[in-house]
């Protein structure tokens, strides 16, 4: 059932301008302009390794990391990088409930230069990954061509992730996921792109623009997630919450000169976020972050040494009514040049509980503000990996949908084969994806195949074979019937039907 390359071009270039990676839309008019020429390009030898498989390419989802910017001698690095990645997206978290479903696979091609380019120069590499700057955002393909010569010289590729041998933050969503080996940043950025790409879902998070999907409204009577409600006997408030200040300065922090920016608030809101994100910074001593001239007590997280992260600092105070200043002060002259401020932004919250539930598996309705500070909902807080990157899961909405689109592609039966008995009767058995009681590793939430048989009359069950996986057929039968059907509590509604197989067979 399933076809190769699962991402459509349309699909694709709406998908290409999702996330802050790409706030220059430089990736789009390259990808445009390069995605339908030189088509007839060799594909680069790939030696392919398994990382996770749980089954035929035919019937899961082939998800292949293509290695770039990893020289021959470096090719053991690529592996590893490759198995870390998909190892830390499935392990307990993020896709484990569902990673029976798929596959990863590591698919290496020796580059001339090792790295990731800079300056909007490709190195000599075999898919010509670059940052536009120096800035840790964004990382662009120069050879839409030559991936998709891999991509399809293979059956194992559904979702191509192109693998940039770089240990600082940077990716990129769209026809070819992009994410580098950031041991931290390269699951978080993988993670959220691929929500993206196989839930088809737009952003949570404010000063976006792309806002749709399973895990979006644009009004409370529009919510495609009340299935999910954490009181579903009443309509959720909305949650009271506003966003006074949101940049992206990308700009170069300088011992001489503190940067700072004015905003507004009502003084009405109980509490407030300060989120930020720096690259570049050593040691907490490197920084000051201040509001109105009051330190908030930013520390780095170690983990990290000079790479990008994204700061959540909640302040249990209010913003009096009027004008504020956030600032940005570095102390620290020997990172000057290289110690940069990313993002920042402001959220103000109501009266916890009363007028803002912080509970984080609580599902209800969120705003969310765009680039152009339209409305949306979300339906959670902070919990999901749409919205907070360094989440390790998604919220029961996104989880759901991913469910169902990697299930639509696939037969819930892997194989049926029939075997002639010695008296003349034939029995069929059946080989189903591994959920439910074929597990290999059991997860905490409940789910369960239903099967029913059927012979010559596809409306007359045979009720002795109900929930086997074999039945046996009288001689004489040429054909029978079976239904499959699998539930799960992680999905509450399925408008197409995936969850449901019925086939009929010849007795042969």
């Amino acid at each position: 059932m399933k076809s190769s390359f699962l991402l459509t071009t349309a699909a694709s270039t709406a998908l290409a301008q999702f996330c802050e990676h790409q706030w220059e839309g430089r990736f789009a008019g390259r990808r445009a302009d390069d995605i339908h020429a030189r088509q007839d390009v060799p594909p680069p030898p790939l030696e392919i390794q398994p990382l996770i498989v749980n089954g035929p390419s035919n019937n899961r989802i082939d998800l292949i990391f293509l290695g770039d910017g990893y020289t021959e001698d470096e090719k053991d690095k690529f592996f590893a990088d490759a198995m870390a990645l998909a190892m830390n997206v499935t392990d307990g978290q993020t896709f484990a409930d569902v990673v029976p479903l798929m596959n990863f696979w590591a698919g290496f091609s020796p580059s001339a230069e090792s790295g990731v380019g800079v300056g909007g120069n490709p190195l000599d590499t075999v898919y010509g990954l670059y940052r536009d700057g120096t800035e840790l955002r964004g990382v662009y393909y120069d050879k839409p061509e030559v991936a998709h010569a891999a991509c399809q010289s293979t059956e194992a590729c559904d979702y191509p992730i192109l693998l940039g041998n770089d240990p600082l933050y940077g990716g990129l969503g769209g026809t070819f996921t992009v994410v580098t080996a950031s041991p931290v940043n390269g699951p978080a950025i993988l993670r959220h792109e691929l929500g993206h790409s196989i839930i088809d879902v737009g952003e949570e998070y404010e000063g976006g623009y792309a806002y749709f999907g399973v895990n979006s409204a644009e009004s409370p009577e529009s919510v495609p997630w009340k299935q999910w409600y954490t009181d579903p006997g009443s309509e959720p408030k909305i949650e009271r919450t506003n966003m006074p200040i949101q940049a992206y300065p990308w700009t170069l922090l300088n011992t001489t000169q503190k940067w700072s920016q004015n905003f507004s608030s009502a003084g009405t809101y109980d509490t407030y976020l300060l989120q930020f994100s720096v690259s570049g910074m050593t040691a907490s001593s490197d920084l000051r972050v201040e509001v109105d001239g009051a330190d908030v007590g930013w520390e780095i997280n170690t983990e990290l040494g000079v790479d990008r992260y994204i700061y959540n600092m909640k302040i249990d105070s209010k913003l009096s009514p009027g004008e504020h200043e956030l600032s940005f002060t570095l102390l620290n002259e020997e990172i000057q040049g290289t110690a940069q401020l990313c993002n920042l932004e402001v959220l103000e919250y109501g009266i916890a509980e009363e007028e803002f539930d912080f509970e984080l598996t609580y599902h209800g309705l969120y705003p969310t503000f765009s680039d152009t500070n339209s409305t949306s909902y979300r339906p959670t807080n902070n919990l999901c990996a749409m919205r907070s990157i360094y989440s390790p899961q998604y919220c029961n909405a996104c989880l759901e949908g991913l469910w169902l689109a990697l299930l639509k592609p696939l037969s819930l039966i892997d194989s049926v084969t029939q075997t002639a008995l010695p008296d003349g009767s034939t029995k069929a058995s059946l080989d189903l994806l591994p959920l439910a009681q074929f597990r290999e590793i059991p997860i905490p939430h409940q789910e369960a195949y239903t099967i029913l048989w059927y012979g010559a009359n596809n409306n007359v069950t045979l009720k002795r074979w109900t929930n086997h996986t074999s039945a046996v057929f009288a001689p004489g039968v040429t054909e029978f019937g079976v239904e499959v059907r699998f539930s799960s509590e992680q999905i509450r509604v399925d408008e197409e039907g995936v969850l449901v197989q019925r086939e009929r067979y010849a007795v042969t």
